[in-house]
């Protein structure tokens, strides 16, 4: 029997047409939703959002769900929740089947892109909203308390439109957890905010749910946001389960091509390529991806021609070309100049794709 979540083989569609302006299921507000007016209907089509995806989430393990936009993930998400019928497939918990119970009464804590407090109620009682089977006393000492886990002490008078972006996200996952649910479902809760803010209160999220033990399923489109905090990432595209494994093995190993590619790994060598960097033996055996972290300044190493430095954030970004006239990246913390460069390969940081031949899918 699965211990925690069950998914299996799960099917999610839904039916639109040419002339209805409704969002998709997947799209609609959870709290409230009113229709516009429907236009003229016009031809019908289904749509698969998730094509018979299993997948398990154990006692206090956080998963991601990784794609890019329409891959299914919000979907699957939402089926988890109760909030889409599934075509097919189960959602169980701790092996009970799911398929009867509803939304409230699963004990999941839901979190979106938008915090959605209420703004008639001060900090405290946002927090509190979901406790209303404890003593009054009691729900303020519980608000305190995972309002200072989520580093916010002393937030408990304040109004929620006196609160940063980054604090009400902050305040809405205070509000999550204080029920203690058994599972948090969290849809992209930090995109809406800049990177920098992002990348600190990803940290926060991962230390609060390991501090009270609570599993989690993350979506999110941003692969070092799913790396940081995930202890599996499920790789989604098109509906499609991909491939589900630790950051680590995800990235050396990717199941395929489309896995790699969406990681981040823009050139699959040729044997050309893979014999002037020095991986023949590597390539033999499967397909070789370099990544932004795969090859490094070294004058001694492979000259290779310069095709144009960029600067980014930390660092500038140099574009070499590869024997195959594929263009590589060498990172370095300032520009050369140089029209060539030495490069070596760091084998930690290259794609190994066994049992796909050079030039399969690549």
């Amino acid at each position: 029997m699965v211990s925690g979540l069950g998914v299996t083989d799960a099917v999610v569609r839904y039916t639109t047409s040419t002339g209805d302006a409704r969002r998709p299921p997947n799209r609609r507000p959870i709290i409230t939703w009113v229709p516009p007016p429907r236009g003229t209907i016009g031809p019908t089509r289904t749509i698969t959002a998730v094509d018979h995806v299993s997948l398990e989430v154990g006692p206090g393990e956080i998963v991601a769900l990784l794609g890019a936009s329409g891959s299914g993930k919000s979907s699957l998400l939402r089926a988890i929740a109760g909030l889409e019928p599934l075509a097919s497939g189960r959602v169980t918990w701790d092996g009970t089947d799911l398929a009867r119970v509803a939304v409230h009464k699963r004990n999941f804590g839901l979190m979106f892109q938008e915090p959605a407090l209420f703004p008639n109620l001060d900090v405290g009682a946002n927090v509190a909203y979901g406790l209303h089977g404890l003593p009054r006393a009691r729900r303020r000492a519980v608000a305190e308390e995972f309002l200072e886990l989520v580093g916010l002490p002393g937030f408990a008078r304040r109004k929620v439109t006196e609160l940063s972006g980054g604090q009400a996200q902050r305040v809405a996952l205070a509000r999550s957890l204080a029920p203690r649910p058994r599972l948090m479902l969290l849809d992209e809760p930090l995109s809406a905010l800049d990177r920098g803010l992002r990348e600190r209160l990803v940290e926060v999220l991962g230390e609060v749910l390991r501090a009270t033990g609570t599993p989690a399923v993350h979506v999110t489109h941003d692969q070092d946001e799913a790396f940081a905090l995930a202890d599996r990432v499920a790789v989604l595209a098109e509906g499609r389960l991909l491939q589900v494994g630790t950051p680590a093995e995800l990235w050396r190993r990717p199941a395929s091509p489309e896995v790699a590619t969406f990681l981040g790994y823009g050139a699959f060598l040729t044997a050309a390529d893979a014999a002037a960097l020095g991986l023949d033996d590597l390539a033999a055996t499967g397909i070789v991806g370099l990544g932004p972290a795969s090859l490094l300044l070294d004058a001694s190493g492979v000259r290779l021609p310069v095709r144009g430095e960029f600067v980014r954030r930390g660092y500038v970004a140099i574009k070499v070309e590869l024997p195959s006239g594929q263009v590589a990246e060498v990172r370095a913390p300032e520009a050369t100049g140089a029209s060539e460069v030495g490069v070596r390969v760091d084998p930690d940081g290259v794609a190994h794709i066994r049992g796909v031949a050079a030039g399969e899918g690549a």
